[in-house]
């Protein structure tokens, strides 16, 4: 215990009542002077999901520019009868779509253009059915018309026309009713995530320290760090003019309660093992605080730097993400240092009422057990099956694949869900989300042989239903759809047989791009030049850029973890170690979550930004306890020799540290309770990560590498040398 700690810890427990009041004071400003967060930024953006220079993008706006027919849009109307639609219903379908094109309906004025297809058999040859499915596809000015918008819109559309009982109306689909409908998800899922994250938390907090405060304490500190972090971060954001991802409010949330409590479980411990010891309360609090303060402080810094660093990244997404993250850790640091052992002041004794003092926690002598498990035969045995099961575990991470799940991750029941679905029976998987390969540089009458011929060869490439074309006689006459005519353009459409925003999708346009040169000079268009657009191609770059910011964003948290450590440790060697073990911790739980989602549920991928958030808190957080059974035992070896210092020091941290893993582990289980797809991924990785880091890597696979690596964890400096021993009084001796 350093006087830099014991000052502090003083002045926190003189001052436990103004600290109190304090909290309650900020957590009323909050709520009454700054904004929530769902007022903060636009709740359904898009913007930050992808690359804002994607080339996909400017491929896209290019063959917007050069035809008339515009085919790309995120908003769809779809229509199914099994049985075949009508010829009537299939007349009103073009009837309506011309009505929107001529601008005839002033209520719908805001829809710039409706393409309609069907799925007849010219068209579309590789559709599964014929005459069964209408498309209708709705185009908006984003510029104009913000998401809600479109979708109610789209929804106007639907319920103004097509109420004939032959239209067969099966709902509406696309990109941005499935970003309003995962919007909605959140919201419903929310109220049950929190309540259930507590519920776990006080489970887990109430039976291991047999009471109903010390949970109901802890609790309280995490509801003020919610209210308060919450709208600061909205405010912050607004502030900024930053948007806040709403992605990111459930994730925060348990955070928040998971940091918090874990931190309150190690003053709580400490404050127990005082009073046990027979300390007055107040001399408990201040005690247990200023052990635990050094070791709180460190860990919550690595946490908010760990978060932090995903400024690095590219995405907008992360880049508001990951300040958001850090800021919420930051005042849940604050919380947990200040109100936690202001209430254990307060409280004292009572906070683990019914409970009584024992003398149990006075024993600090190590177990049999411990010494034998510090021998290092044995700890190299240890170290040796744990490095093993983890690698074997890390098998998965090898086939992960990575996809964009915005509607299939949907619930099944979903309009948006329902609606694709429909669309992919009647058609193609592919059919929403055309992938275009506009071709320059090429002229309609010269170059048609050659055009005809690409056109065969895209048709012939994996993962291609249907490549629409010059070729192809329908799309011929609808003039600006294929053919631009002077601007010495063409374009393709490819329908592909999977789904469009899915991992193996993605690889094959990816091939299909490497692929195109050649494709080009064998069907004798050597001068044209060939690009790709799409939500496919556009898929495919947020991929790459997710895996180069992971690289990056990885350096970057992996420096923070380690330099924080440092210094905290006054080492390099341990420090190298321990984030290594971390690590290595964070690709098993990846690679497990691969064998579940991807081999026993047979997903096609994992929902492309799951691991890259996983990496950055399983990384942080795995430092966190890091501190915490590194520094116990680091404290330790100051009074014993370092194997007595491991075996009295780790299975004492060990046990405060399962039990704030198992309640971290629990809090993010609960995100499962969202019904969306990639919640329950991000769920289960973290809950799995937690508890290998919690139970695995710091209760047996560190002190096992301590013991290995003896006083060389210390390097470059030497473990402080332990006082001599008092010598014994000479009986024979007068």
């Amino acid at each position: 215990m350093s006087a830099f700690s014991r000052a502090p810890a003083w002045l926190i427990v003189r001052l436990r009542w103004p600290i109190l009041l304090a909290w309650v004071a900020a957590t009323v400003a909050g709520l009454v002077y700054l904004p929530k967060l769902e007022d903060a930024g636009d709740e359904t953006s898009l913007i930050g999901l992808v690359p804002s220079d994607a080339e996909s993008i400017e491929t896209g706006l290019r063959s917007a520019e050069l035809f008339d027919v515009p085919v790309i849009t995120h908003t769809h109307v779809v229509q199914r009868d099994p049985e075949g639609l009508s010829p009537a219903a299939a007349r009103r379908v073009a009837r309506r779509a011309q009505r929107i094109a001529d601008r005839r309906d002033p209520e719908l004025r805001e829809i710039l253009f409706a393409l309609p297809l069907l799925n007849a058999e010219e068209l579309v040859p590789a559709s599964r059915e014929t005459g069964t499915t209408a498309i209708t596809s709705l185009f908006f000015d984003p510029a104009e018309t913000d998401l809600d918008d479109q979708e109610e819109l789209t929804a106007r559309y639907a319920e103004k026309y097509l109420r004939f009982e032959g239209d067969a109306l099966v709902g509406i689909t696309g990109a941005v009713p499935a970003r309003i409908e995962e919007w909605r998800q959140i919201e419903s899922g929310l109220p049950w995530v929190t309540l259930a994250t507590i519920a776990l938390i006080a489970l887990v907090l109430g039976v291991h320290f047999r009471s109903p405060i010390a949970p109901v304490v802890t609790l309280a500190a995490a509801g003020v760090a919610y209210l308060v972090s919450m709208r600061t971060v909205a405010f912050i954001g607004e502030w900024l003019d930053v948007t806040i991802p709403r992605e990111a409010e459930p994730i925060l949330v348990v955070l928040l309660l998971g940091v918090v409590t874990d931190y309150a479980v190690f003053f709580m411990h400490g404050l127990r093992e005082r009073l046990d010891a027979g300390e007055a309360r107040l001399d408990a609090a201040t005690r247990a605080t200023a052990e635990y303060l050094p070791i709180v402080v460190t860990a919550g810094l690595i946490v908010a730097g760990g978060t932090a660093a995903m400024l690095a990244g590219e995405l907008e997404f992360f880049r508001a993400f990951g300040p958001g993250m850090a800021l919420t850790v930051l005042i849940s640091l604050a919380v947990a240092i200040t109100l936690v052992p202001a209430l254990m002041a307060i409280l004292g004794g009572r906070l683990f009422w019914p409970r009584r003092p024992t003398r149990e926690a006075a024993r600090n002598g190590p177990s049999r057990l411990a010494l034998f498990a510090t021998a290092r035969p044995v700890a190299f045995v240890i170290a040796a099956v744990a490095i093993v099961g983890l690698v074997f575990a890390c098998r998965g991470l090898l086939e992960t694949n990575l996809g964009l799940t915005q509607i299939h991750g949907l619930p099944a029941d979903s309009e948006p869900r329902r609606a694709q679905d429909a669309a992919a029976t009647g058609f193609s998987p592919g059919i929403l989300s055309p992938t275009i390969v506009l071709v320059e540089g090429v002229d309609e009458r010269l170059d048609l042989p050659g055009l005809v011929r690409l056109q065969r060869a895209l048709d012939d490439q994996p993962a291609v239903a249907a490549a629409i074309g010059p070729a192809t006689p329908a799309a011929r006459e609808i003039p600006g759809l294929v053919l631009a005519g002077e601007a010495d353009a063409a374009r393709f459409l490819l329908v592909l047989d999977r789904d469009p925003l899915g991992g193996p999708a993605i690889d094959a346009v990816a091939t299909l791009e490497r692929g195109l040169p050649a494709l080009l000079a064998d069907a004798g268009l050597e001068e044209a030049t060939a690009g790709l657009a799409g939500d496919t191609a556009l898929a495919g770059e947020t991929v790459r850029t997710i895996k180069s910011d992971l690289i990056r964003i990885g350096i970057a948290a992996f420096l923070v973890n380690f330099l924080l450590l440092a210094l905290f440790l006054r080492a390099i060697v341990a420090p190298l170690y321990l984030v290594l073990a971390s690590a290595l911790a964070l690709a098993a739980s990846i690679g497990l979550t691969t064998l579940l989602f991807q081999g026993f549920l047979g997903h096609d991928e994992l929902t492309y930004y799951v691991p890259f958030a996983v990496a950055v808190l399983l990384l942080s957080l795995g430092s966190d306890y890091n501190v915490f059974v590194v520094g116990r035992i680091w404290q330790r070896a100051e009074e014993l020799p370092l194997r007595e210092a491991i075996a009295t020091a780790a299975p004492r941290a060990s046990r405060a540290i399962g039990i704030a893993g198992l309640a971290l582990a629990f809090s993010f289980a609960a995100l499962a309770l969202i019904d969306l797809r990639q919640f329950r991924e991000f769920a289960f990785a973290m809950w799995v990560g937690v508890l290998l880091d919690a139970f695995v890597i710091r209760a047996l696979l560190i002190p096992a590498l301590i013991s290995l690596v003896g006083d060389r964890s210390w390097w470059p400096r030497a473990r402080p040398a332990r006082p001599e021993p008092k010598p014994e009084p000479d009986a024979t001796a007068a």
